[in-house]
Protein backbone atom coordinates (compact mmCIF):
# COMPACT_ATOMS: atom_id res chain seq x y z
CA UNK A 1 0.00 0.00 0.00
CA UNK A 2 1.41 3.45 -0.97
CA UNK A 3 1.45 5.79 2.02
CA UNK A 4 0.92 9.55 1.09
CA UNK A 5 1.79 12.71 2.65
CA UNK A 6 -1.92 13.36 4.08
CA UNK A 7 -3.06 13.27 8.26
CA UNK A 8 -5.34 10.72 9.83
CA UNK A 9 -9.16 11.05 9.13
CA UNK A 10 -10.87 11.53 12.58
CA UNK A 11 -14.49 10.08 13.73
CA UNK A 12 -15.90 13.96 11.92
CA UNK A 13 -14.31 13.55 8.93
CA UNK A 14 -16.28 10.44 8.29
CA UNK A 15 -20.12 11.80 9.60
CA UNK A 16 -22.99 12.90 7.56
CA UNK A 17 -22.74 14.02 4.72
CA UNK A 18 -19.60 12.76 4.07
CA UNK A 19 -19.38 8.97 3.60
CA UNK A 20 -16.40 7.31 1.94
CA UNK A 21 -18.46 4.23 1.02
CA UNK A 22 -20.47 5.97 -1.07
CA UNK A 23 -17.54 7.17 -3.42
CA UNK A 24 -16.30 3.17 -3.72
CA UNK A 25 -16.59 1.23 -6.51
CA UNK A 26 -19.45 -1.28 -5.53
CA UNK A 27 -17.42 -3.77 -7.45
CA UNK A 28 -13.82 -2.95 -6.27
CA UNK A 29 -12.22 -5.23 -3.87
CA UNK A 30 -10.69 -4.54 -1.05
CA UNK A 31 -8.12 -6.36 1.03
CA UNK A 32 -8.87 -7.45 4.62
CA UNK A 33 -5.67 -8.43 6.72
CA UNK A 34 -6.77 -10.80 9.52
CA UNK A 35 -4.29 -12.99 11.79
CA UNK A 36 -5.92 -16.01 12.81
CA UNK A 37 -3.24 -18.17 12.68
CA UNK A 38 -1.05 -18.50 15.73
CA UNK A 39 1.98 -19.35 13.14
CA UNK A 40 1.80 -15.44 12.69
CA UNK A 41 0.78 -16.19 8.96
CA UNK A 42 -1.19 -13.37 6.89
CA UNK A 43 -4.61 -14.95 5.35
CA UNK A 44 -6.00 -12.27 3.62
CA UNK A 45 -9.63 -12.68 2.91
CA UNK A 46 -11.57 -11.13 -0.40
CA UNK A 47 -14.63 -10.14 -0.81
CA UNK A 48 -17.10 -8.01 -2.37
CA UNK A 49 -19.37 -4.89 -0.69
CA UNK A 50 -23.26 -5.58 -1.14
CA UNK A 51 -24.50 -3.20 1.18
CA UNK A 52 -23.03 -0.13 3.19
CA UNK A 53 -21.21 -0.74 6.30
CA UNK A 54 -21.98 1.15 10.04
CA UNK A 55 -19.91 3.87 10.67
CA UNK A 56 -17.64 2.44 13.14
CA UNK A 57 -16.99 -0.82 10.98
CA UNK A 58 -16.13 1.84 8.11
CA UNK A 59 -13.73 3.58 10.54
CA UNK A 60 -11.74 0.09 11.59
CA UNK A 61 -11.87 -0.95 8.23
CA UNK A 62 -10.13 2.15 6.85
CA UNK A 63 -7.76 1.94 9.50
CA UNK A 64 -6.73 -1.75 8.84
CA UNK A 65 -6.31 -0.77 5.38
CA UNK A 66 -4.04 1.69 5.77
CA UNK A 67 -2.13 0.88 8.97
CA UNK A 68 -1.58 -2.27 7.25
CA UNK A 69 -1.85 -3.67 10.69
CA UNK A 70 -1.78 -7.57 12.26
CA UNK A 71 -4.06 -7.94 15.22
CA UNK A 72 -1.47 -9.52 18.37
CA UNK A 73 -2.74 -12.78 19.94
CA UNK A 74 -1.04 -12.28 23.57
CA UNK A 75 -2.51 -12.96 27.30
CA UNK A 76 -4.51 -9.62 28.66
CA UNK A 77 -2.97 -10.23 31.57
CA UNK A 78 1.00 -9.40 30.54
CA UNK A 79 -0.23 -6.07 29.73
CA UNK A 80 -3.43 -4.64 30.49
CA UNK A 81 -2.44 -1.59 28.32
CA UNK A 82 -3.74 -4.42 25.23
CA UNK A 83 -6.89 -5.09 26.58
CA UNK A 84 -7.79 -1.21 25.97
CA UNK A 85 -8.89 -0.30 22.33
CA UNK A 86 -7.98 2.85 22.21
CA UNK A 87 -4.42 2.34 23.44
CA UNK A 88 -4.34 -0.04 20.58
CA UNK A 89 -5.50 2.50 17.89
CA UNK A 90 -2.90 5.27 19.54
CA UNK A 91 -0.17 2.51 19.29
CA UNK A 92 -1.02 2.20 15.45
CA UNK A 93 -1.31 5.76 14.91
CA UNK A 94 2.34 6.35 16.43
CA UNK A 95 3.74 3.08 14.52
CA UNK A 96 2.13 4.89 11.14
CA UNK A 97 3.44 8.38 11.94
CA UNK A 98 6.92 7.07 11.92
CA UNK A 99 6.60 5.11 8.75
CA UNK A 100 5.72 8.33 7.77
CA UNK A 101 8.43 9.95 8.33
CA UNK A 102 10.40 7.28 6.96
CA UNK A 103 9.07 8.06 3.55
CA UNK A 104 8.16 11.32 3.16
CA UNK A 105 11.00 11.87 0.67
CA UNK A 106 9.40 8.72 -1.23
CA UNK A 107 5.92 8.30 -1.20
CA UNK A 108 5.83 5.33 -4.20
CA UNK A 109 8.42 3.52 -1.46
CA UNK A 110 6.35 0.73 0.04
CA UNK A 111 6.86 0.13 3.84
CA UNK A 112 7.88 -2.44 5.83
CA UNK A 113 5.62 -4.61 7.30
CA UNK A 114 5.78 -4.00 11.43
CA UNK A 115 4.57 -6.45 13.82
CA UNK A 116 5.06 -7.11 17.28
CA UNK A 117 6.19 -10.51 18.56
CA UNK A 118 4.36 -12.22 22.01
CA UNK A 119 7.56 -11.26 23.83
CA UNK A 120 7.73 -7.87 22.97
CA UNK A 121 6.21 -5.52 25.26
CA UNK A 122 4.07 -2.77 23.74
CA UNK A 123 6.14 -0.08 25.32
CA UNK A 124 9.14 -0.80 23.71
CA UNK A 125 9.99 1.12 20.99
CA UNK A 126 9.48 0.59 17.30
CA UNK A 127 12.77 -1.01 15.98
CA UNK A 128 13.98 0.37 11.86
CA UNK A 129 14.32 -2.38 9.53
CA UNK A 130 18.01 -2.85 8.11
CA UNK A 131 17.03 -1.27 4.99
CA UNK A 132 15.69 1.91 6.49
CA UNK A 133 17.74 5.49 6.63
CA UNK A 134 15.71 6.35 9.70
CA UNK A 135 18.33 6.57 12.65
CA UNK A 136 17.22 7.75 16.37
CA UNK A 137 19.35 10.68 17.82
CA UNK A 138 22.06 10.24 19.90
CA UNK A 139 23.97 11.72 22.19
CA UNK A 140 27.55 12.36 20.91
CA UNK A 141 30.63 13.14 22.85
CA UNK A 142 32.72 15.90 21.48
CA UNK A 143 36.57 15.03 21.15
CA UNK A 144 39.59 16.80 20.09
CA UNK A 145 41.53 15.31 17.43
CA UNK A 146 45.05 16.34 17.61
CA UNK A 147 47.82 14.83 14.79
CA UNK A 148 51.08 13.20 16.88
CA UNK A 149 53.81 14.69 15.48
CA UNK A 150 57.40 13.79 16.53
CA UNK A 151 59.44 16.23 18.75
CA UNK A 152 62.36 13.64 19.35
CA UNK A 153 64.89 16.17 17.44
CA UNK A 154 64.14 19.07 19.43
CA UNK A 155 63.62 17.33 22.91
CA UNK A 156 67.25 16.24 21.52
CA UNK A 157 68.90 19.74 21.12
CA UNK A 158 67.25 21.63 23.96
CA UNK A 159 68.58 18.91 26.41
CA UNK A 160 71.67 20.27 28.31
CA UNK A 161 73.78 17.51 27.09
CA UNK A 162 73.38 18.16 23.85
CA UNK A 163 77.09 18.92 22.20
CA UNK A 164 77.66 23.20 21.76
CA UNK A 165 79.06 22.82 17.91
CA UNK A 166 76.19 20.91 16.71
CA UNK A 167 73.57 23.60 18.21
CA UNK A 168 75.70 26.53 16.57
CA UNK A 169 75.67 24.31 13.76
CA UNK A 170 72.27 24.04 13.41
CA UNK A 171 71.19 27.71 14.72
CA UNK A 172 73.95 29.72 14.02
CA UNK A 173 74.67 30.37 17.32
CA UNK A 174 75.68 29.42 20.99
CA UNK A 175 73.38 27.94 23.66
CA UNK A 176 74.16 31.00 25.84
CA UNK A 177 73.36 33.67 23.06
CA UNK A 178 69.78 31.26 22.67
CA UNK A 179 68.98 31.71 26.21
CA UNK A 180 69.68 35.13 26.29
CA UNK A 181 67.30 35.78 23.29
CA UNK A 182 64.39 33.42 24.87
CA UNK A 183 65.18 35.59 28.53
CA UNK A 184 64.38 39.16 26.38
CA UNK A 185 61.80 37.51 24.35
CA UNK A 186 59.72 35.51 27.27
CA UNK A 187 56.84 38.78 28.34
CA UNK A 188 56.31 39.05 24.51
CA UNK A 189 55.87 35.13 22.94
CA UNK A 190 54.65 33.64 26.12
CA UNK A 191 51.18 32.18 25.32
CA UNK A 192 48.82 30.92 27.99
CA UNK A 193 47.37 27.17 28.08
CA UNK A 194 44.00 26.37 27.32
CA UNK A 195 41.28 23.95 28.42
CA UNK A 196 41.89 22.07 24.70
CA UNK A 197 45.79 22.02 24.77
CA UNK A 198 48.87 23.32 26.58
CA UNK A 199 50.92 26.38 24.62
CA UNK A 200 54.04 25.97 23.00
CA UNK A 201 56.89 26.71 25.25
CA UNK A 202 59.15 30.18 24.38
CA UNK A 203 61.74 27.99 24.23
CA UNK A 204 60.41 26.03 21.09
CA UNK A 205 58.79 29.16 20.06
CA UNK A 206 61.79 30.82 19.34
CA UNK A 207 63.61 27.86 17.88
CA UNK A 208 61.18 27.80 15.01
CA UNK A 209 61.96 31.42 14.40
CA UNK A 210 65.66 30.76 14.47
CA UNK A 211 66.08 27.45 12.70
CA UNK A 212 64.04 28.88 9.56
CA UNK A 213 66.19 31.79 9.54
CA UNK A 214 69.46 29.92 9.33
CA UNK A 215 68.45 27.46 6.97
CA UNK A 216 65.84 28.69 5.11
CA UNK A 217 64.21 25.44 4.67
CA UNK A 218 60.36 25.02 3.62
CA UNK A 219 58.10 25.11 5.97
CA UNK A 220 57.07 21.53 5.10
CA UNK A 221 60.73 20.67 6.81
CA UNK A 222 60.92 23.00 9.61
CA UNK A 223 57.34 21.25 10.68
CA UNK A 224 58.59 17.53 10.49
CA UNK A 225 62.10 18.80 12.51
CA UNK A 226 59.94 20.58 15.55
CA UNK A 227 56.49 18.20 15.57
CA UNK A 228 53.98 20.94 15.06
CA UNK A 229 51.64 22.05 11.99
CA UNK A 230 52.96 23.79 8.94
CA UNK A 231 50.37 26.66 9.46
CA UNK A 232 51.40 26.88 13.00
CA UNK A 233 55.58 27.41 12.25
CA UNK A 234 54.26 29.70 9.79
CA UNK A 235 52.71 31.62 12.49
CA UNK A 236 55.34 31.21 14.83
CA UNK A 237 57.77 32.69 12.50
CA UNK A 238 56.17 35.84 12.07
CA UNK A 239 55.10 35.83 15.65
CA UNK A 240 59.01 35.88 16.40
CA UNK A 241 59.71 37.86 14.39
CA UNK A 242 57.32 40.87 14.87
CA UNK A 243 58.67 40.54 18.69
CA UNK A 244 62.20 40.68 17.91
CA UNK A 245 61.66 43.69 16.11
CA UNK A 246 59.27 45.31 18.93
CA UNK A 247 61.37 43.96 21.40
CA UNK A 248 65.14 43.86 20.46
CA UNK A 249 65.89 46.34 17.75
CA UNK A 250 65.70 49.05 20.11
CA UNK A 251 68.16 47.49 22.09
CA UNK A 252 70.38 45.91 20.24
CA UNK A 253 70.06 47.76 16.49
CA UNK A 254 69.81 51.70 17.92
CA UNK A 255 71.20 54.66 15.86
CA UNK A 256 74.43 55.48 18.48
CA UNK A 257 73.95 58.56 20.51
CA UNK A 258 76.92 61.62 20.52
CA UNK A 259 79.05 59.47 22.65
CA UNK A 260 79.12 56.45 20.58
CA UNK A 261 79.31 58.33 17.06
CA UNK A 262 82.87 59.80 18.61
CA UNK A 263 83.53 56.80 19.64
CA UNK A 264 83.15 55.24 16.08
CA UNK A 265 85.12 57.79 14.55
CA UNK A 266 87.69 57.49 16.41
CA UNK A 267 88.08 53.98 15.40
CA UNK A 268 87.46 54.35 11.56
CA UNK A 269 90.51 57.54 11.67
CA UNK A 270 92.88 55.20 13.83
CA UNK A 271 92.15 52.40 11.49
CA UNK A 272 91.80 53.70 7.57
CA UNK A 273 93.24 57.55 8.69
CA UNK A 274 89.75 59.23 7.27
CA UNK A 275 88.53 61.87 10.21
CA UNK A 276 84.55 62.29 11.05
CA UNK A 277 83.50 58.48 9.75
CA UNK A 278 80.41 57.39 11.51
CA UNK A 279 79.70 54.70 9.59
CA UNK A 280 80.39 52.10 6.03
CA UNK A 281 76.90 51.95 4.16
CA UNK A 282 75.89 49.61 1.63
CA UNK A 283 73.15 48.32 -0.21
CA UNK A 284 72.40 44.74 -1.48
CA UNK A 285 69.15 42.80 -3.12
CA UNK A 286 67.22 40.08 -1.87
CA UNK A 287 65.24 37.47 -3.89
CA UNK A 288 61.71 37.68 -3.99
CA UNK A 289 59.19 35.54 -6.22
CA UNK A 290 57.71 37.55 -9.04
CA UNK A 291 54.87 39.67 -6.86
CA UNK A 292 51.22 39.86 -8.42
CA UNK A 293 50.81 43.56 -8.36
CA UNK A 294 53.73 46.35 -9.39
CA UNK A 295 55.64 43.39 -10.85
CA UNK A 296 57.79 46.14 -12.83
CA UNK A 297 58.83 47.85 -9.62
CA UNK A 298 60.80 44.58 -8.78
CA UNK A 299 62.72 43.77 -11.54
CA UNK A 300 66.22 43.37 -11.07
CA UNK A 301 67.46 44.40 -14.38
CA UNK A 302 71.16 43.87 -13.41
CA UNK A 303 70.48 40.56 -11.93
CA UNK A 304 68.67 39.97 -14.55
CA UNK A 305 71.29 40.54 -17.24
CA UNK A 306 74.17 38.83 -15.33
CA UNK A 307 72.81 35.50 -14.08
CA UNK A 308 70.78 35.52 -17.61
CA UNK A 309 67.51 34.55 -15.57
CA UNK A 310 64.53 37.18 -14.38
CA UNK A 311 64.59 38.25 -10.95
CA UNK A 312 63.10 40.14 -8.71
CA UNK A 313 64.36 41.53 -5.33
CA UNK A 314 63.59 44.00 -2.48
CA UNK A 315 66.66 46.37 -0.89
CA UNK A 316 68.49 46.52 2.33
CA UNK A 317 70.29 49.55 2.78
CA UNK A 318 72.21 49.22 5.92
CA UNK A 319 75.22 51.42 8.20
CA UNK A 320 77.46 49.56 10.04
CA UNK A 321 80.42 50.23 12.27
CA UNK A 322 83.75 49.28 12.63
CA UNK A 323 82.93 45.96 13.47
CA UNK A 324 80.20 45.12 11.37
CA UNK A 325 77.71 45.87 13.23
CA UNK A 326 74.29 47.42 12.22
CA UNK A 327 73.48 50.97 13.28
CA UNK A 328 70.71 51.76 10.72
CA UNK A 329 68.54 49.60 8.36
CA UNK A 330 66.29 50.59 5.31
CA UNK A 331 64.48 47.41 4.34
CA UNK A 332 62.00 46.25 1.86
CA UNK A 333 62.27 49.16 -1.03
CA UNK A 334 61.76 47.81 -4.47
CA UNK A 335 64.57 46.17 -6.27
CA UNK A 336 64.43 48.41 -9.41
CA UNK A 337 65.10 51.39 -7.84
CA UNK A 338 69.01 52.81 -7.53
CA UNK A 339 71.01 53.25 -4.40
CA UNK A 340 70.87 56.77 -4.77
CA UNK A 341 67.02 56.53 -4.93
CA UNK A 342 66.83 54.11 -1.89
CA UNK A 343 68.61 56.43 0.10
CA UNK A 344 66.72 59.30 -0.73
CA UNK A 345 63.69 57.44 0.97
CA UNK A 346 65.54 56.16 3.98
CA UNK A 347 65.35 57.47 7.33
CA UNK A 348 68.58 58.00 7.66
CA UNK A 349 68.53 60.81 4.92
CA UNK A 350 65.76 61.89 6.95
CA UNK A 351 67.55 62.11 10.06
CA UNK A 352 70.36 64.21 8.12
CA UNK A 353 67.94 66.84 6.56
CA UNK A 354 67.44 68.34 9.85
CA UNK A 355 70.48 68.21 10.82
CA UNK A 356 71.53 64.92 12.93
CA UNK A 357 74.82 64.14 11.28
CA UNK A 358 76.62 67.20 11.54
CA UNK A 359 80.56 66.21 11.63
CA UNK A 360 79.58 63.31 10.84
CA UNK A 361 80.31 61.57 6.98
CA UNK A 362 79.12 58.01 6.04
CA UNK A 363 81.25 56.19 3.52
CA UNK A 364 79.62 54.78 0.71
CA UNK A 365 80.26 53.24 -3.18
CA UNK A 366 79.99 55.03 -6.26
CA UNK A 367 75.83 54.08 -6.34
CA UNK A 368 75.96 56.82 -3.76
CA UNK A 369 75.36 60.61 -4.33
CA UNK A 370 78.06 63.07 -2.88
CA UNK A 371 76.18 64.88 -0.08
CA UNK A 372 77.22 66.94 2.45
CA UNK A 373 77.30 64.20 5.25
CA UNK A 374 78.20 61.12 2.76
CA UNK A 375 81.72 60.18 1.69
CA UNK A 376 81.85 58.76 -2.03
CA UNK A 377 85.13 57.51 -4.16
CA UNK A 378 85.92 59.69 -7.22
CA UNK A 379 84.47 58.46 -10.86
CA UNK A 380 85.98 60.61 -13.33
CA UNK A 381 89.30 59.36 -15.48
CA UNK A 382 92.37 60.62 -14.99
CA UNK A 383 93.10 60.66 -11.18
CA UNK A 384 95.48 61.89 -9.65
CA UNK A 385 97.55 60.48 -7.07
CA UNK A 386 95.89 61.52 -3.79
CA UNK A 387 92.73 61.09 -5.32
CA UNK A 388 93.36 57.39 -6.03
CA UNK A 389 94.55 56.87 -3.07
CA UNK A 390 91.59 58.29 -1.70
CA UNK A 391 89.33 55.79 -3.45
CA UNK A 392 91.71 53.21 -1.99
CA UNK A 393 90.59 54.02 2.03
CA UNK A 394 87.23 54.71 0.91
CA UNK A 395 86.97 50.93 -0.30
CA UNK A 396 88.35 49.54 2.64
CA UNK A 397 85.97 51.22 4.56
CA UNK A 398 83.45 50.06 2.37
CA UNK A 399 84.78 46.33 3.06
CA UNK A 400 83.47 46.32 6.47
CA UNK A 401 79.70 46.91 5.27
CA UNK A 402 80.54 44.73 2.24
CA UNK A 403 81.86 41.86 4.73
CA UNK A 404 78.81 42.62 7.27
CA UNK A 405 76.29 42.10 4.60
CA UNK A 406 77.96 38.60 3.55
CA UNK A 407 78.58 37.33 7.05
CA UNK A 408 74.23 38.22 7.21
CA UNK A 409 73.56 36.30 4.73
CA UNK A 410 75.89 33.39 5.03
CA UNK A 411 73.97 33.10 9.04
CA UNK A 412 70.70 33.61 7.68
CA UNK A 413 70.53 31.42 4.48
CA UNK A 414 66.72 32.05 3.84
CA UNK A 415 68.66 35.94 2.40
CA UNK A 416 69.91 33.98 -0.30
CA UNK A 417 67.05 32.08 -2.29
CA UNK A 418 63.31 33.28 -3.09
CA UNK A 419 61.38 33.06 0.14
CA UNK A 420 58.00 31.88 0.93
CA UNK A 421 57.29 34.58 2.97
CA UNK A 422 54.38 37.26 1.76
CA UNK A 423 55.79 40.58 0.19
CA UNK A 424 54.03 43.04 3.17
CA UNK A 425 55.54 40.46 5.86
CA UNK A 426 58.97 40.15 4.11
CA UNK A 427 60.48 43.22 5.70
CA UNK A 428 59.79 42.33 9.30
CA UNK A 429 61.42 38.99 8.48
CA UNK A 430 64.30 40.74 7.31
CA UNK A 431 64.68 43.04 10.62
CA UNK A 432 64.63 40.10 12.64
CA UNK A 433 67.75 38.79 10.40
CA UNK A 434 69.65 42.26 11.01
CA UNK A 435 68.82 42.27 14.65
CA UNK A 436 69.91 38.80 15.29
CA UNK A 437 73.04 39.38 12.82
CA UNK A 438 74.05 42.24 15.76
CA UNK A 439 73.49 39.90 18.30
CA UNK A 440 75.70 37.26 16.85
CA UNK A 441 78.44 40.20 16.08
CA UNK A 442 78.09 41.99 19.60
CA UNK A 443 78.55 37.78 21.12
CA UNK A 444 81.11 37.09 18.84
CA UNK A 445 79.97 34.53 17.84
CA UNK A 446 82.38 32.51 14.86
CA UNK A 447 81.21 31.77 11.60
CA UNK A 448 81.55 27.99 10.26
CA UNK A 449 83.67 27.31 7.09
CA UNK A 450 80.50 25.62 5.66
CA UNK A 451 78.54 28.33 5.79
CA UNK A 452 79.65 30.04 2.59
CA UNK A 453 78.07 32.34 -0.06
CA UNK A 454 79.73 34.70 -2.42
CA UNK A 455 78.66 38.13 -2.13
CA UNK A 456 77.74 40.16 -5.52
CA UNK A 457 76.12 43.61 -6.16
CA UNK A 458 76.57 45.38 -9.15
CA UNK A 459 77.47 48.72 -8.78
CA UNK A 460 76.05 52.03 -10.58
CA UNK A 461 77.36 55.40 -10.80
CA UNK A 462 74.70 57.59 -9.35
CA UNK A 463 72.87 60.15 -12.23
CA UNK A 464 74.14 62.90 -10.16
CA UNK A 465 76.92 61.93 -8.38
CA UNK A 466 77.81 65.41 -7.22
CA UNK A 467 74.69 67.12 -5.58
CA UNK A 468 77.42 70.02 -3.48
CA UNK A 469 79.81 71.61 -3.98
CA UNK A 470 81.23 72.17 -0.49
CA UNK A 471 81.00 68.38 -0.13
CA UNK A 472 82.96 68.22 -3.32
CA UNK A 473 85.33 70.58 -1.74
CA UNK A 474 85.88 69.09 1.22
CA UNK A 475 86.35 65.24 -0.27
CA UNK A 476 89.78 67.06 -2.08
CA UNK A 477 90.52 68.39 1.57
CA UNK A 478 90.83 65.04 2.88
CA UNK A 479 92.42 63.85 -0.34
CA UNK A 480 95.61 65.96 0.62
CA UNK A 481 95.00 65.34 4.02
CA UNK A 482 95.89 62.07 3.75
CA UNK A 483 99.31 63.02 1.37
CA UNK A 484 100.47 65.29 3.31
CA UNK A 485 100.11 63.39 6.65
CA UNK A 486 101.35 60.09 5.86
CA UNK A 487 98.28 58.28 5.91
CA UNK A 488 98.26 56.50 1.98
CA UNK A 489 100.18 53.45 2.89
Amino acid sequence: MEIGSFPFFTLEDFLPPFDPILNMNPKKRLRNNNNNNNNNNNNNEIYEIQEPLKTEDQLNDILDSFLCFEPIQSNPMENPNQSNPIFQTQQQANEFELLHHQHHNSPTKKPRRISNNNNNNSNNLVQPSAESSFVLPQQQQRRLWVKDRSKDWWERCSHPDFPEHEFRRAFRMSKSTFEMICNHLDAAVTKKNTTLRDAIPVRHRVAVCIWRLATGDPLRLVSKRFGLGISTCHKLVLEVCNAIRTVLMPKFLPWPDSAAINGIKEEFESLYGIPNVGGSMYTTHIPIIAPKQNVAHYFNKRHTERNQKTSYSVTVQGVVDPKGVFTDVCIGWPGAMSDDQVLEKSALYERASKGNLKDVKVVGNSGYPLLDWTLVPYTHQNLTWSQHALNEKIGEIQKVSKEAFARLKRRWSCLQKRTEVKLEDLPVVLGACCVLHNICEMMNEPMEPEWKFDLFDDEMVAENSIRSASAAQARDHIAHYLLHNGRVG
